[in-house]
């Protein structure tokens, strides 16, 4: 199962991303409504999978809840790094000027990407509350496709060699995968134990919690109600739901 799911982590990566470098040129579709769908669907999925189960499995509960708020920050914080490329934004006009480091953007969304894969391995007793890992896996893959199409989008306007763009997208699109590997590894070893791995997804969850509201509230930047949006969050909130329950 989980060779499967590297596979789908690194193309749901790799095609969006390669699909750019072809193009050569920025990207002018809207990704708004993608996002929105996305994030209604990760910040339900957190809701309704990631957090009772994370509550469930735990002996020390208000300690899972102070890691999924340092998930949150922790977020804030790589924001700075990736300037919301995680969120699927295209800041092209941010990134003209000599302070950008593709470095830097690649290292934040591989820590993130990381920390993705890595909630997808569930050793013995974490997974108490009978939930499956299909929800994520789909919550995941639905947020990396537009990351990695704005993460090439950015730099194909700062990079012209290709070869160099194929490496970033490489090491992006393993990103997730080697988490999900290096997590499971963990398990199997039996090198962190079942509250480490809680601790993990607790961070995780914080992530989660600020990508999708960010996701969300930026989509409507002038606070405005908009039918599309809601319509459209609704599927994705109702979907996650679905995903859940059907598989108890």
């Amino acid at each position: 199962m989980e060779f499967a799911y590297s596979i789908i982590l690194f193309f749901a990566a790799f095609i969006p991303g390669i699909f750019i470098i072809k193009l050569r040129k920025p990207l002018k579709f809207d990704l708004k409504y993608l996002l929105v769908f996305a994030g209604a669907f990760i910040f339900s999925i957190t809701i309704v999978h990631l957090l009772p189960e994370l509550f469930t499995a735990s002996e020390h509960p208000q300690l899972i809840g102070l890691f999924v708020v340092v998930g949150f920050f922790m977020q804030v914080f790589l924001d700075f790094i990736t300037t919301g490329v995680e969120h699927g934004h295209l800041h092209h006009h941010d990134h003209h000027h000599r302070g950008f480091s593709p470095i830097m953007l690649i290292i934040g969304l591989c820590i993130h990407a990381f920390m993705d894969g890595s909630i997808l391995v569930h050793p013995g007793g974490v997974n108490e509350a009978g939930h499956s890992s299909t929800g994520l896996l789909i919550g995941i893959v639905l947020h990396k496709i537009p990351a990695a199409i704005a993460l090439m989008s950015i730099l194909n306007l700062n990079i012209k060699n290709r070869q160099i763009l194929l490496t970033f997208l490489l090491i992006f699109s393993l990103a997730s995968p080697i988490g999900l590997f290096f997590s499971e590894v963990l398990n199997q070893n039996n090198i962190i134990d079942k509250e480490g791995f809680l601790i993990v997804f607790a961070v995780v969850s914080g992530n989660f919690l600020h990508i999708s509201t960010t996701i969300y509230f930026e989509s409507s930047p002038d606070h405005t109600f908009h039918k599309k949006k809601i319509f459209i969050s609704l599927i994705g909130a109702l979907l996650a739901i679905a995903v859940e329950f059907l598989h108890h």
